[in-house]
């Protein structure tokens, strides 16, 4: 019921937003009727057909600016002050973008016109967009501290912190938004003071298992200060869950004085909200673009170099012009990757093996194309097909997968990204030769998905030119 009830009220959020908009656009629209004519005679002047075209189109709009641009996963988890500010800069960009595609053009009378017509649109827009949102936003915000909508909710640790933290919460006079399940053993010396108030679901090894079969939405860390050496494990599984749990965790006191500490609920219990997303989903979609354009440009330019790299194959020695072999991408999906054959057939009769300096394996056409990395040119097809992106972290086969995982689980991470033609690891570190290397050029790809952002994908790339232009290759 709790679900269906926060679906239902984000779904009358989103309705609102259309009709605010196209309220705000009829009223322009009068407006700009007056303007003209000196006069508005109603309903006839509403009965125009560009105004029906606009009223529906134009507020559609704007829903898909918002859903790129905004949040409407949960209005529950919004903050009002946070949605202020993000109406009033995305409901002036958006009206930037209807001045110079729509308005521009129209009647003017002088350029005050212009002037008066888009502060006029752009604050009907906004007033009546952010007052609508506000009541929607109250109204859900005393829904949840009134106790009526609440998320299944687990505390990992079971003793003095997380006994504290418990208390805390269900003192206050107004609700959180927590309905707790129980919680989760964080060690196995612990005391469990807190089993006195909630039921012990397992131990951290269980953890996976109580998600699924609780429907945990929300999760609180409160182990002890002694305990975190094992804050590492807990994410790690915490963190394949990221699109649906909410991971909070209580700061040390060191936390508080750095002001690594933000409060982001007036009500709410000290703790730092874990927020995993690894990119906005603006910058997602710019990303897939980018990749798409880049990837169709390097294909026609490369045509002829392409032309010739088939033939040098085709003569160097006997076999296929393309080599294909299954690696792991996102969410870990097999697909084959493409690439132009640099070795003799059969180059591995005694299962996996991984390439080095000076392979044998490789043909002599083979070597030259590895250093100038010429032999991943037909990549470019893998990332129009949306098997892989020009950076990320560069997919590996599912038996040297389970061999890392099994030095470092941290690598199961680099799966939540498609992979990529070149990435941080491969400029920073080059290629690996062992598993060992594998895993020290998995912490440069780490560090990558900490700080994704199209400004870093835009410097790998620049280095991966220079890195190509010097015969950096292997």
């Amino acid at each position: 019921m709790n679900r269906q009830r926060r679906l239902l009220d984000t779904r009358i959020y989103i309705a609102a937003d259309f009709l605010m908009a196209a309220l705000a656009w009829t009223l322009f629209f009068i407006y700009r009727k007056n303007l003209e004519n000196g006069s508005i005679l109603l309903p006839a002047d509403l009965n125009d057909i560009n105004y029906f075209y606009a009223v529906v189109i134009i507020p559609i709009g704007w829903i898909l600016f918002y859903y790129i641009f905004d949040k409407y996963n949960d209005i529950y988890r919004l903050s009002r002050l946070a949605t202020f500010t993000r109406t009033f800069f995305l409901s002036f960009m958006g009206v930037v973008f209807l001045f110079f595609t729509l308005i521009l053009d129209d009647f003017i009378v002088n350029y005050r016109t212009y002037y008066q017509s888009f502060l006029t649109l752009f604050s009907l827009h906004f007033l009546l967009t952010v007052t609508s949102r506000m009541i929607l936003l109250t109204r859900a915000s005393r829904k949840l501290k009134a106790g009526l909508v609440a998320y299944n909710t687990i505390i990992i640790g079971g003793d003095t912190t997380a006994l504290e933290l418990y208390q805390d919460i269900i003192s206050r006079p107004k609700k959180l938004g927590h309905k707790f399940v129980g919680f989760i053993d964080s060690n196995s010396k612990s005391k469990n003071l807190l089993a006195q108030h909630l039921p012990k679901l397992g131990n951290i090894s269980e953890l996976p298992d109580i998600i699924e079969h609780q429907e945990i939405e929300e999760v609180l860390i409160a182990i002890e200060t002694s305990e975190h050496n094992r804050l590492k494990s807990i994410l790690n599984i915490l963190f394949d869950y990221d699109d649906r749990v909410l991971v909070k965790i209580t700061p040390d006191m060191y936390d508080i004085m750095l002001g690594t500490v933000k409060m982001n609920h007036v009500y709410g219990a000290i703790l730092i909200e874990i927020q995993p997303v690894l990119m906005p989903k603006w910058e997602k979609m710019v990303k897939r673009l980018m990749d798409i354009i880049i990837s169709l440009i390097a294909l026609v330019i490369l045509f002829p170099l392409i032309i010739y790299i088939i033939i040098r194959v085709q003569l160097s020695s006997p076999g296929p012009i393309f080599f294909t072999q299954e690696r792991v991408g996102q969410g870990g999906e097999p697909f084959n990757i493409i690439k132009f054959r640099s070795m003799f057939v059969d180059a591995e009769p005694n299962g996996p093996q991984l390439s080095h300096s000076d392979d044998e394996r490789c043909t002599p056409w083979g070597r030259i194309m590895r250093k100038w990395r010429l032999d991943e040119i037909p990549q470019f097809w893998n990332v129009l097909k949306g098997d892989m992106s020009l950076v990320g972290p560069r997919p590996e086969r599912r038996y040297y997968i389970n061999k890392i995982l099994q030095k470092d689980p941290h690598f199961k991470h680099l799966l939540k990204v498609r992979p990529g033609i070149t990435s941080w690891g491969q400029v920073k570190y080059g290629y690996a030769s062992t598993v060992e290397q594998m895993v020290q050029r998995m912490k440069f790809d780490i560090l990558y998905l900490e700080n994704m952002s199209l400004a870093l994908d835009i410097k790998i790339m620049f280095y991966t030119v220079l890195v190509i232009l010097q015969g950096k290759g292997k």
